[in-house]
């Protein structure tokens, strides 16, 4: 799935499994730091704007180094490191690391239908066992922009509840105006609303 879809579907476990801003953070970002295997795709791209040799990282790198067992241990241990419950938020970060990976293996096929994604769990010390579903959904397909857009909807409907949103992860300072916002808006909706009935 795409990167945005990790970071809703993190955050909204973290928004309701943790108990403060820094858990909930890391918890969030355990969920999207898979992802970081593909940044060799910027590289790809400079090359071949630069009229450089062609490299190909992110063709041979992207699911192949963070999105297995290692890569799974990894972000969890770094971000449990910073963490006010320690415990709580490795088994989290182990969760959505896990719920990525699964979301992978269900929704990221490329535009041809045998464009798969596969899964290397012992990567990158081995390319065996590979995880390929034939039935995987197109990265761009319908389910996935019904399934991001629902998730978009919740994320702005727990800020308000919450007090705090995604984009808390980047920033509390926008995080704060964000909210307030949204919350600003809630109220004059319920306000016309009550008018109405």
């Amino acid at each position: 799935m795409a990167p945005e879809t990790h970071l809703l579907l993190s955050w909204i476990i973290a928004a309701k499994t943790t108990d403060n801003p820094r858990d909930c953070q890391l918890v969030t970002l355990a969920g999207i730091l898979p992802d970081v295997d593909g940044l060799g795709l910027l590289v790809d791209f400079a090359t071949e704007g630069l009229g450089l040799k062609q490299t190909h990282l992110y063709g041979e790198y992207h699911h192949y180094l963070l999105h297995g067992a290692l890569g799974g241990i990894l972000i969890a241990a770094l971000l449990t490191s910073f963490a006010r419950h320690r415990w709580r938020v490795a088994l989290l970060a182990l969760l959505v690391f896990h719920l990525h990976l699964l979301c992978d293996f269900v929704g990221s096929r490329g535009p041809s239908p045998a464009d798969f994604w596969p899964i290397y769990y012992w990567g990158p010390f081995t390319q065996n066992p590979m995880w390929i579903w034939k039935g995987q959904l197109r990265l761009d397909g319908w389910f996935n922009r019904y399934f991001s857009a629902s998730l978009f909807l919740w994320s702005l409907w727990l800020a308000v509840s919450l007090g705090h949103s995604v984009l808390g992860v980047f920033s509390r300072r926008a995080d704060r105006v964000f909210v307030g916002v949204l919350r600003k808006w809630h109220d004059e909706l319920a306000k016309r609303i009550q008018r109405q009935a």
